[in-house]
């Protein structure tokens, strides 16, 4: 149950990135549904990957390279989907940088919503 409200509550501020921002579309809360599920995909299987492969340039940078591997999620998740569009890199960042923010304030939410059950 609460992975599939975190889905839809993900979907949700998905739409809410787009409407803040003007450099990330949504067409639809289907296609919100789908690249919701799309990130959230790429963060579990590429993100550690790259993760790893980029750890001196992370560890250089302080951990701040990993805004990068986000905007680069978030690009990638972009590209592949029809009702999903991101205008470009800095789009990206600006957007994964809102939806993160929204992702931990849902799973804040859910996990106190789930814990008090």
């Amino acid at each position: 149950m609460k992975l599939i409200s975190k889905w839809l509550l993900s979907a949700a501020a998905l739409l809410f990135v787009a409407y803040l921002y003007p450099g990330v579309e949504v067409r639809s809360f289907g296609s919100a549904l789908i690249a919701a599920f799309v990130i959230g995909l790429l963060n579990s299987v590429l993100r550690p990957v790259l993760v790893v492969l980029t750890l001196p340039v992370t560890l250089l940078t302080l951990g701040l390279f990993l805004f990068v591997i986000n905007a680069l999620m978030f690009w990638a998740a972009g590209s592949m989907l029809a009702g999903f569009h991101v205008a470009g890199f800095l789009a990206a960042l600006v957007g994964s940088l809102i939806y993160s923010f929204l992702g931990i304030v849902i799973e804040s939410a859910l996990e106190r919503l789930f814990s008090k059950q």
